[in-house]
């Protein structure tokens, strides 16, 4: 067949779908873009021709169109994606940071940026970085080492190699994350004789690697002699789709869970066994039982700082811990014992293995009285009244009382994931997607698009600061445009205030963190910038209601769900009120020297603090049990 390589990859794609469990689908939704010279004549040409059979999305902006295409893959479990392309120059370089998201998460996203000419008969082109060492290196090398795949096309031969192994790491759940295929834009053009099969409809195979089971036995037997066990549920658990068999094992086996920010939904809020969130951003009684945990099961999480608390969370120095994950290199954190599978298929043999066993009833009663000690303190933080400015912790509770089972929480980076990570109270798997692995401002309001268009049927709630609201907010026209409606909760308090705090914290007293004039000392801590971000959403065309108090704030929210488009609720909030200690820690390096007493005594309190860090150096094996059987 006499293609274009530009419509060579796109009637591939096109085709393309995964099976899990017996249910298929295709497995992209579509191309999302920006077109320039560098891709809109071969690109731009082959989607037009193919506009019945792989539906083009026009982006606002080139790392958001990223950030949607990532909420779009995470709210579908990774069975779903979308492409984008951009031009040669800016364009390209603009999704690198959406490409870090994406992999740093481990959600599928297919990158197509245009690149410079194959034949440089036209060098240096507009757009073209000239590198002196060599002339085959273009913007779009800036894209390695946040690709899981990296490949370019300098000609057309190599096409149908590339979009196969492209195929091949987007559908591992081991290996997946961003994947990018640069495109010379004198190649997207060229005609090649590509053979038919190469567009015949594939079938990917999402893979559920079995548990080995000598490991699973060993396992067991470690549980069965822990007197104070915890699981730790990470985005692997929600991705391999194995709530309900976690669930099996908990109810079974009174096996207390703490929950990552990727895995946060893994278990109801009010399941016997929920603890909520670990770590630094975590719930007190999470916290105490990792302390004293004498085995630890983490299961799908990459075990980050803030899981870990800076690798503080876990005091027994006879913890033993064992990972159970896809991906080899998460299975080995924290010197664990390594047990690489599919998460629903470990945790069902586990629970095979441990019938007719519980944990203690008095380790049990406690964890339980700490669980109902917590939620109070989310009561009280949710109905604080406080005055004359709501607290953001009150701002979460108007927003969680007003959403239904399967409904969407969007959020990320700033204070507003640490406050929803302890705070907010999950009913439904995949009701929580709050992206914190690389902390990406931003992403919130691309990513929320994203979601809603994977299930229409769910209500989603973005929650957003003013920072990350100014650095990334261009999706509402997109929103707008495709009709795809999300609410969007704008939380204003003039600045970066998570920093602010942190900087207090390290004795930095919140320097350049506020949005506000300069005093006439020179410094940025005069009059409250006269920022109406409302008016600007307005602009963008989402309906905006303006609340002040949280009774205008509840009646927001169900005009706002009563709404069939995009709507924008501002509220202002006081940023000096603090949602509930996780009494946790976080290791942020102080000045070792400095003029400022607040930095010396940051110190003299970090050096204290620093002391409960551990290293995790010790080996630990998955031993099996010796058999009673005879030899």
């Amino acid at each position: 067949m006499r293609l274009t390589v530009a419509q060579a990859l796109v009637r591939f794609l096109s085709v393309q779908s995964v099976e899990r469990d017996g249910k298929r689908n295709l497995f992209f939704a579509g191309c999302f873009g920006i077109f320039g010279h560098g891709n809109v004549a071969g690109l731009g040409q082959a989607l037009l021709e193919s506009a019945d059979d792989f539906r083009y999305y026009l982006a606002r902006n080139e790392q958001a169109m990223v950030h949607t295409s990532v909420g779009y893959a995470r709210a579908s479990n990774r069975l779903r994606t979308f492409a984008c392309t951009t031009s040669i120059g800016p364009g390209a370089t603009n999704m690198v940071t959406g490409a870090a998201v994406a992999t740093t998460n481990r959600l599928p996203v297919l990158l197509l940026p245009g690149d410079v000419f194959a034949t440089r008969r036209a060098n240096p082109v507009l757009q073209e970085l000239e590198d002196p060492a060599s002339l085959d290196v273009s913007v779009n090398d800036c894209l390695r080492p946040v690709s899981r795949y990296f490949d370019r096309i300098w000609r057309p031969e190599q096409l149908p190699e590339a979009m196969l192994h492209a195929l091949r790491v987007l559908t591992d759940p081991a290996e997946t994350g961003a994947v990018t295929l640069a495109l010379p834009q004198d190649v997207q053009t060229e005609a090649c004789d590509f053979p038919d099969e190469l567009f015949e409809p594939r079938v990917w195979p999402i893979r559920r690697p079995p548990p080995e089971a000598h490991l699973i036995d060993a396992l067991a037997a470690l549980v069965r002699g822990a007197r104070r066990p915890l699981l730790v549920a990470g985005g692997g658990v929600l991705y391999s789709d194995a709530t309900s068999a976690l669930a099996t094992l908990v109810t079974a086996t009174g096996i207390p869970v703490a929950e990552t920010q990727a895995g946060k939904g893994s278990l109801r809020f009010d399941h016997p066994a929920s603890l909520g969130a670990l770590g630094a951003t975590g719930t007190t009684v999470a916290n105490e039982v990792a302390r004293d945990a004498d085995l630890v099961i983490g299961v799908g999480t990459r075990w980050s700082d803030f899981t870990t608390a800076s690798h503080s969370v876990f005091h027994n120095p006879e913890v033993t811990v064992v990972n159970v994950n896809v991906a080899p290199m998460d299975s080995l954190k924290l010197s664990g014992a390594a047990v690489v599978a599919d998460a629903r298929e470990a945790l069902t043999s586990l629970a095979d293995r441990l019938k007719g066993w519980r944990v203690p009833s008095d380790y049990e009663t406690q964890y339980r009285d700490g669980a109902r000690r917590w939620n109070d303190l989310v009561e009280v933080a949710y109905g604080a009244g406080h005055q004359p400015l709501p607290a953001q912790t009150e701002v979460i509770g108007a927003v969680e009382a007003s959403t239904r089972d399967g409904d969407v929480v969007v959020a990320a980076a700033g204070s507003l994931p640490g406050d929803l990570h302890k705070l907010w109270r999950t009913r439904d798997p995949g009701t929580y997607h709050v992206e914190y692995a690389f902390s990406c401002m931003g992403y919130e309001i691309a990513a929320g698009l994203g979601v809603k268009m994977a299930d229409p049927a769910r209500e989603v709630y973005v929650m957003v600061g003013d920072g990350s609201y100014l650095m990334l907010n261009s999706e509402l026209v997109t929103a707008v445009q495709e009709g795809v409606k999300i609410i969007v909760v704008l939380v204003v308090n003039h600045g970066f205030q998570s920093i602010g705090a942190l900087s207090q914290s390290v004795g930095v007293e919140r320097f350049g963190t506020a949005y506000r004039y300069r005093d006439p000392s020179g410094q940025l801590a005069g009059g409250i910038l006269p920022v109406d971000l409302a008016a600007h959403a307005a602009s963008l065309g989402a309906t905006v209601i303006r609340a002040t108090t949280i009774v205008e704030l509840n009646a927001a929210l169900a005009a706002a769900r009563a709404n069939a488009e995009t709507t924008v609720i501002h509220i202002e909030t006081d940023p000096l009120v603090p949602a509930p200690e996780s009494n946790s820690w976080w290791d942020v390096p102080v000045a070792e020297v400095a003029a400022l007493d607040a930095t010396r005594e940051a110190l003299a309190r970090y050096e204290s603090e620093r002391t409960v860090q551990r290293h995790f150096v010790r080996p630990t094996t998955l031993t099996a049990p010796e058999s009673d059987s005879p030899s």
